[in-house]
């Protein structure tokens, strides 16, 4: 039995699990000694980029792993399972907790805070046998897990990702949420990305943060301006070349259920925490594979024309970079590599504003 001390010790390093755009779509609730209860929510309402809810259902993934990780500090076992009744929108995930003698601290627990997001380019210096060994482990027997590694794959995703970038940046939907995700003039962010993290330079920033005052000023530059090249070069095709390597990890199995996707998160941040112990860095590349959700679905996602017709070409150059059909599932995608500690990154929100009373 914990006492509540210890559950908030738990709770203040599983709170700093990734989620998209750090939209932190949990709440706490301490029931008992051995039980804690995450209150899941999803940002589909506002966001393009969680499709049917699944970017926020590998967050809570990542955030129930995070808490296992942290729970063996303490000597605890952790387990999760899925409250049954409640929503996919708003899934209720209960923890049991279990004093094991003899537990000792899992080898990730101090690199659960210290692991963050690299928007800028990385070295190039390549992947050793044992660091790929290492994340291939780190994500388990459920999931396969493909590096692109040579200059010409590298070249082959950075095209890839300067199409899905142009979707991004030229969809009217996808405004919405730019707009509202990063905080401007901050080097810290505790529920959104910080300006100086988002990893363009000084001057391109100030140009963004006036073009996204208004979607009219956006079409504007887009059209006439060619406003999405210099982000796209910064942001999606220089970071694309400049890494050790990029991975894709594809589940054996499919990704069908709430669980599904839940367990996909966790294997992501097992490979997340995994590559900051190794002293690298990532940065997550989604837009493709949501893109790709949208048109595995045939769900029309911009009233833009045009944009459904680049997803899904973007989509056939995803599958067969991936040499993947248009039925397999992916599961997370990004870059990895070396480089200096990030000067700026996103925070968290306090523990006490994620709490919720008993219910």
């Amino acid at each position: 039995m914990a006492d509540r001390e210890t559950l908030l010790k738990i709770l203040d390093l599983a709170r700093w699990a990734p989620s998209g755009d750090n939209t932190q779509p949990w709440a706490f609730e301490i029931v008992d000694a051995d039980h804690i209860a995450v209150h899941g929510h999803d940002t589909r309402e506002w966001c393009l980029y969680d499709f049917d809810g699944h970017a926020s259902h590998i967050a809570h993934g990542a955030l129930l792993e995070t808490l296992r990780i942290a729970a063996t500090r303490f000597g605890l076992q952790a387990t999760w399972t899925l409250r049954q009744g409640t929503s996919d929108s708003a899934p209720v995930f209960d923890i049991k907790l279990e004093a094991v003698t003899g537990l000792e601290p899992d080898p990730l627990v101090s690199h659960i805070e210290p692991r963050c997001v690299q928007r800028r380019p990385m070295k190039l210096t390549p992947l050793t046998d044992a660091q790929r060994e290492a994340l291939v482990d780190a994500v388990g027997p459920a999931y396969s897990v493909r590096f692109f590694e040579t200059f010409a794959e590298r070249q082959k995703i950075g095209r890839l990702l300067w199409d899905s970038a142009y979707i991004r940046l030229t969809c009217p939907e996808a405004y919405k949420v730019h707009k509202e995700i990063i905080e401007w003039g901050v080097r810290f962010s505790e529920d959104r990305i910080p300006e100086q993290a988002v990893g363009v330079d000084p001057l391109t920033g100030r140009l963004m943060r006036w073009v996204l005052g208004s979607w009219e000023r956006v079409t504007f530059f887009n059209r006439f301006l060619f406003g999405t090249v210099a982000p796209r070069i910064q942001l999606d095709y220089l970071p694309a070349l400049r890494c050790a390597a990029h991975v894709l990890i594809r589940p054996v199995g499919r990704l069908e259920t709430v669980s599904d996707y839940v367990e996909a998160g966790a294997a992501m941040q097992r490979l997340w925490v995994t590559v900051s112990a190794l002293g690298l860095f990532l940065q997550p590349e989604m837009t493709p594979l949501i893109f790709r959700w949208y048109v595995r679905h045939d769900r029309v996602f911009s009233s833009h024309p045009g944009l459904d017709d680049a997803a899904r070409a973007m989509a056939r150059d995803f599958e067969t970079l991936a040499g993947a059909t248009t039925t397999e599932d992916f599961g997370f995608f990004c870059r990895v590599g070396s480089s200096s500690m990030p000067a700026s990154r996103s925070i968290r929100k306090p523990i006490g504003d994620l709490m919720v009373a008993p219910r």
